[in-house]
């Protein structure tokens, strides 16, 4: 039984590649040199003979012949002849690994591993690359640990690193707290969802407060509110997790006033909202953030907590969305320190500045570049790990940091697992291809030469 699984064309031409293998095989090709030989020997005997003068005149007519012959007719016969006409003499078992030798298909075998060796050469990092990665990777982490910090409640305010602290000084100075209270108070920015306590709820939300309710309200999530904010102001509800992990949807009654029937107006009110929020004490929540109020599981730590309430405490600590934007700045510099260096390394090897700008990430114009970023955010990742271990805080969590890792980690894999061997096949059978094509178009170019002199028929 063949180890492959041909379809039943590819039966049809092996079939058809074996009949005329054994058609060539058969042919008896005389030897030319031979013939000349023979013709040579005969015309001396004839010479020493006395018919030297008989043979001139053969020769004279022979350059005297008509050059008009008439032409002969070629038959080409159809597919379907040709198939029966080799079944007939092969019959149908006939695998294409039998038209070659040994030595032939060891060859072969030889050149396929040599075509997967040079894809591979396309996407091997080589010592600079990784250096490249590397660096960016220690580079982020560097920042995050010297100049982003641990946020810290402080009586001048919410205080981190130098990096975090003018971060936080710039969004006071963009948003100034006199004019987001007056945002704030104004009806403009009044939303269903916004209920501090459980005074206005017909559903008791379990850990609903000042300082909670932007964590446990889904509207408030930078992310999930332009979903779930948008739709509860269209319907005058408040969709929350509370702090046990149970969602609960509820229209809010004394809010009705608060309703939009039109969309436009309803995103209108949503983004407004975020705004009057955003520099508050309990300011809003990294993006979601609010999800991991399911996450009623585990017994982390000294209190044997939950990772939902480990979560609770870093909002209420501080970690909130002007802090994620802070973390966020050592992410953005491991992906644009890899992108640059992976740049500047392409143009010194010969590519244009064009074929070197690292904005996409695709693997057939830039090979190397994911590869490259996903060890930067993973040695990014390593560090980040390291300080959350030995500062035992998870305030010191970078969550845009195993964001990104968490990205690039899923396209490395499915690169590896699932979309590089196929890929790779294609590259090799492109190649084969080319070389098909030029075979051919040579077997067409011999057989116009031959079928020159003939009336060529199909059947």
């Amino acid at each position: 039984m063949s180890k492959y699984n041909y379809s039943e064309v590819e039966k049809q031409i092996n079939t058809v590649l074996a009949h005329q293998e054994k058609e060539l095989f058969e042919i008896h090709r005389p030897s030319i040199s031979a013939v000349n030989d023979r013709i040579s020997e005969s015309e001396a005997l004839l010479q020493n003979l006395g018919y030297g003068r008989q043979l001139s005149e053969l020769r004279a007519a022979a350059r005297n012949v008509p050059a008009e012959v008439p032409r002969k007719v070629m038959v080409v016969p159809s597919w379907e002849n040709l198939c029966l006409e080799a079944e007939r003499s092969v019959g149908t078992g006939s695998e294409l690994e039998d038209i070659f030798t040994p030595e032939e298909l060891a060859n072969n075998n030889r050149a396929i591993r040599q075509l997967n060796k040079e894809y591979n050469v396309l996407h091997h990092l080589d010592k600079y690359d990784i250096a490249i990665s590397a660096a960016a990777g220690l580079l982020g982490a560097a920042i995050d640990i010297l100049l982003v910090g641990i946020p810290q409640k402080t009586p001048e305010g919410l205080k981190g690193g130098t990096l975090a602290n003018y971060v936080r000084d710039w969004f006071d100075k963009k948003f100034p707290e006199e004019e987001m209270e007056k945002l704030a108070n104004s009806k403009v920015s009044k939303v269903p969802f916004d209920a501090q306590d459980n005074r206005n709820t017909t559903v008791r939300v379990e850990g609903l407060s000042a300082y909670y309710h932007r964590l446990l309200s889904l509207g408030h999530d930078p992310l999930l509110g332009l979903i779930f904010g948008v739709a509860d102001i269209l319907t005058g509800k408040m969709t929350t997790i509370d702090k046990t992990g149970k969602i609960v949807s509820q229209v809010m009654e004394n809010y009705a006033d608060r309703k939009e029937t039109d969309i436009f107006a309803a995103i209108a009110k949503q983004i407004i909202h975020f705004k009057s929020d955003i520099t508050t004490s309990m300011g809003l929540p990294a993006p979601l953030m609010g999800l991991f109020n399911l996450l009623q599981v585990g017994e982390i730590g000294e209190y044997d907590q939950t990772i939902a309430e480990i979560v609770q405490g870093m909002y209420y600590e501080g970690y909130d969305f002007i802090h994620f934007c802070t973390l966020s700045i050592p992410v953005m510099i491991v992906e644009v320190v890899t992108r640059i260096g992976y740049a500047f390394k392409r143009i010194k090897e010969g590519y244009s500045i064009k074929e070197s700008i690292p904005f996409s990430l695709g693997r057939a114009k830039h090979p190397k570049l994911a590869t490259m970023l996903f060890i930067g955010h993973s040695a990014a990742t390593a560090v980040n790990a390291g300080k959350v271990y030995f500062t035992q805080n998870p305030m010191a969590i970078n969550y845009p940091q195993w964001i990104a890792f968490a990205k690039y980690s899923y396209q490395q894999l499915k690169w590896v697992l699932i979309e590089k061997p196929s890929v790779r096949d294609d590259y090799v059978r492109g190649i084969i291809n080319e070389q098909l094509a030029e075979i051919f178009e040579d077997v067409d170019s011999t057989f116009d030469e031959i079928s020159a002199d003939y009336i060529v028929v199909f059947e």
